[in-house]
């Protein structure tokens, strides 16, 4: 039996391209959704041409043309959405209704992965506003496909290396802090970093995988599973030279809220609840998931301390 024909949904995003690649990597017939509205967008349209010479196929649909999707969704056997769910951006999470009811006309999928790769939506029933809604639209997502009996996976990944380790956690940066780093409480919070890339690897490899099959796994490298004051070490120990921190109490972070703009409100309530409630680690994984690294362990992931080795 070949592998699965996967249909990447998102495919010239952050995630999404990276994923297309990883499809391509590891064997699979991989296939790209192009959306008419990308319009002039020439560094989207670029992106996918990419794909095709590296052997991917491009399938024309549109979330305005129902017929379409199903018609791209009959072509293979996966459907994976990486469309954008950060407010900074784009924010198109329930778009994927519209996919979730071309899947299910379609009758043909045997899993769908829908857009999560964060935290854990069904963890975060009392997150804060409005940062929450991001979490409510997913499971408005979960609760469509499971109600279609949608065979699927839903790829936890935690915090992707490039938005929070190459900053040491800073918010409102992506480089490394030169002279002084702010700690969210002591800074002893475990959490969980991850490379993208790799975060494509493990995504792909669940594809075909009856373990995986209506679950959750959970992307939570050993080695990656670290404190903000551990991330900072890292980095102190590479260049040689000390950063003066200072530590904010949940208190007075909670406070910087009030004045933000929408987006920035939304990345509070998130740092809030990674960094000082410890949202990412401070459960087990039970029978309703699997964690990647004990199911791939032949994946070599990108440790932190080689990831922030980027930045010198």
């Amino acid at each position: 039996m070949g592998k699965s024909k996967v249909l990447v949904v998102g495919g010239t995003g952050y995630l999404g391209r990276r994923i297309v690649k990883a499809s391509l990597a590891q064997g699979h017939p991989t296939f790209v959704l192009q959306r008419p509205e990308i319009g002039l967008d020439i560094e989207k349209l670029q992106i996918l041409l990419s794909f095709k010479v590296k052997g991917a196929t491009l399938l024309e649909g549109s979330f305005e043309d129902h017929k379409s999707l199903v018609e791209a969704v009959k072509k293979v056997d996966v459907v994976i959405s990486a469309m954008s769910g950060v407010f900074f951006r784009s924010h198109n999470l329930l778009l994927q209704l519209k996919l979730v009811e071309a899947i299910k006309e379609a009758g043909n999928i045997k899993r769908f992965l829908p857009s999560e790769f964060g935290i854990d939506p069904a963890r975060m029933g009392d997150a804060l506003e409005p940062g929450r809604v991001s979490f409510d639209e997913k499971m408005v997502v979960r609760k469509a496909i499971e109600e279609a009996n949608i065979p699927h996976t839903y790829v936890s990944a935690n915090c992707f290396a490039g938005y929070f380790a190459g900053n040491l956690s800073q918010m409102g940066v992506l480089t490394p802090p030169k002279e002084k780093v702010y700690l969210y409480g002591d800074g002893n919070v475990k959490v969980v970093f991850v490379d993208e890339d790799d975060i494509a690897t493990y995504t792909i490899k669940t594809v075909d995988d009856p373990c995986t099959l209506n679950k959750t796994v959970y992307i939570r490298p050993p080695e990656n599973i670290l404190t903000q004051r551990q991330l900072v070490e890292l980095w102190e120990n590479l260049t040689g030279k000390k950063l003066d921190k200072f530590s904010i109490s949940m208190e007075d972070f909670l406070a910087s809220m009030k004045g933000m703009d929408y987006s920035g409100q939304v990345g509070v309530g998130h740092f809030y609840h990674i960094y000082y409630e410890g949202c990412l680690t401070n459960f087990e994984i039970g029978e309703e998931g699997e964690e990647a690294s004990k199911l791939y362990p032949e994946v070599k992931y990108k440790r932190m301390n080689e990831y922030l080795k980027l930045y010198m």
